[in-house]
C-alpha cells in the first residue's frame, strides 16, 4: 500500500495549488450558515470536497494506489500546514481528524477486503469514520490511560459481541463506520464496526469549546453489538500495539494542520496591528504589541522545526512515540500562546467572531487536551528519563 515519495517538484506544485485553493475557494465558506455548533454539516463538507476533487486535492498525501501522491511525512507536513490556513481546509481536502488517522491505520493493518470495503470509500471522501477508544470518566473508563478500558468484546461463533460506552467519539454522528477498541481475553482488540449496526446508540453530542469537526464529539453506547470476525482489525489482542501505529502520526498531523490555523491568526493580528492607530502611532509600533507579534514569529518557526524533525523520524520507519510526545507538547503549547497573543493584540475585536481568530483560539485551547493532554505526555517523557538514567547506571 506504500509507494515512493513524490518528487520535490510535485510537492511544490501541490503546496502552491493548496494555498490557492484555500485562499480562493475555502475561506469564503467560513461564513456559511451550515457551520453549526457541532461542526459543518455533511452537505457543506460534500460541497467543499466537490471543489477539492475538481482540483485533484482530495487526500493527496495517501499512496498512489489510493489516489494520492504517496507523500512522506515531511512532505505531508508542508501540505497540511498549507491546508490548515483555514479551519475548513483539512475537511475540504479529506485530511482532517479522525478520518486521516484512520486512513493511516487501515493502510498499515487492514486486510485487502477491509481496504476495499472501508478504506477506499473513506480515502475518496465518500464516507466519514470515527474512532472509539475514550470512555466516560464518571464510569472510570479509559481516557489518557488506555489500560482502564471497560468496553468488552467476547467471541460468539463467527461474531464478536461488543458491550460498552464511549465518549468524545469525534464524528460518530454521520459516520459510516468506526474503529472500536475493546478489551478481549488477553488484552485489547480493534474492530471495524458499521455505525448502523443494531445496538449502537448515539446518546448525545457534547457541547465542547471547539466546533470544526463534522458530527462533533459524541457519547456512544454499544449494547451487544455483533461484529463479524472478518471485521477484526489486525490480530486479536494487538489493539494497544496498533493504537501506537495510529496515535503517533495522528498527533503530528494535528500539529501540522493547526500550525496553519495559528499562522492565519497571526497574519490577521499583524494586519490589524499595522492598520490600527492608538496614542499617535500604529499598534505594532508600541513595544507591548510589537513584541507579542515578534514572539509569535519565534513560536511559529520553532513549532515548524519541531514538526519537521518528528516527521523525519517517522520517515525512517520508527514509531516515533517519544518524538511525537515531545512535538505534541511543544507545538500545542506554542500554537496556544500564538492564538492567545493574537486575541490580546486585537483587543475587543479579538473576542468577536468578526474574524476567525476567536475560533482558532478555541480550537487550539482544545488541542492542548486532545490526543493526550500536555501533562500526560510530560509524565511519559519523565518516565523515559528515569528509565534511561537507571539503565545507564546499571
Amino acid at each position: 500500500m506504500l509507494s515512493e515519495p513524490a518528487s520535490s517538484g510535485i510537492v511544490d506544485q501541490l503546496v502552491a495549488r493548496t494555498e490557492s485553493f484555500i485562499r480562493d475557494v475555502v475561506i469564503p465558506y467560513e461564513t456559511d450558515p451550515r457551520l453549526g455548533p457541532h461542526g459543518p454539516s455533511d452537505a457543506l463538507v460534500d460541497e467543499l470536497r466537490a471543489h477539492a476533487r475538481a482540483t485533484d486535492l482530495v487526500a493527496p498525501h495517501l499512496s498512489q494506489d489510493l489516489g494520492g501522491q504517496g507523500l512522506s511525512h515531511v512532505e505531508t507536513a508542508r501540505l497540511f500546514r498549507a491546508a490548515g490556513y483555514s479551519l475548513l481546509g483539512p475537511l475540504a481536502m479529506n485530511i482532517a481528524a479522525p478520518d486521516e488517522g484512520n486512513m493511516h491505520l487501515l493502510a498499515h493493518v487492514a486486510t485487502p477486503a477491509q481496504i476495499d470495503r472501508f478504506l477506499r470509500p473513506l480515502a475518496a471522501g465518500k464516507t466519514r469514520s470515527a474512532f472509539l477508544m475514550t470512555e466516560p470518566a464518571d464510569e472510570d473508563g479509559a481516557g489518557s490511560d488506555p489500560s482502564m478500558l471497560k468496553t468488552t468484546a467476547r467471541a460468539d461463533g463467527d461474531h464478536w459481541v461488543i458491550d460498552g460506552r464511549k465518549t468524545f467519539a469525534t464524528g460518530a454522528e454521520g459516520a459510516a463506520f468506526t474503529i472500536v477498541m475493546a478489551r478481549t481475553e488477553a488484552s485489547a482488540t480493534m474492530f471495524l464496526v458499521d455505525m448502523d449496526s443494531p445496538g449502537i446508540t448515539i446518546e448525545r453530542v457534547l457541547d465542547t469549546i471547539d466546533g470544526t469537526m463534522p458530527g462533533g464529539h459524541a457519547v456512544v453506547r454499544l449494547d451487544q453489538v455483533r461484529v463479524p470476525t472478518d471485521q477484526v482489525l489486525g490480530e486479536v489482542d494487538q489493539g494497544f500495539r496498533y493504537a501506537q501505529v495510529r496515535l503517533a502520526p495522528a498527533r503530528l498531523t494535528h500539529c501540522m494542520r493547526w500550525w496553519g490555523s495559528a499562522k492565519r491568526a497571526h497574519d490577521i493580528a499583524c494586519r490589524y496591528a499595522v492598520k490600527r492607530q492608538a496614542f499617535g502611532k500604529s499598534l505594532i509600533d508600541h513595544e507591548g504589541v510589537g513584541f507579542m507579534l515578534a514572539e509569535n514569529l519565534i513560536d511559529l518557526k520553532q513549532a515548524n522545526l519541531m514538526i519537521d524533525w518528528c516527521a523525519a523520524v517517522l520517515d525512517t520507519g520508527a514509531l516515533g512515540t517519544i518524538e511525537s510526545s515531545m512535538a505534541k507538547v511543544a507545538v500545542s503549547e506554542a500554537l496556544w500562546r500564538i492564538a492567545d497573543r493574537c486575541v490580546q493584540v486585537m483587543g475587543g475585536t479579538g473576542v468577536t467572531r468578526d474574524t476567525v481568530v476567536e475560533q482558532v483560539f478555541r480550537e487550539l485551547r482544545a488541542f492542548r487536551i486532545y490526543d493526550g493532554p500536555t501533562e500526560v505526555h510530560k509524565w511519559s517523557l519523565a518516565k523515559k528519563i528515569k528509565r534511561d538514567h537507571l539503565e545507564a547506571r546499571s
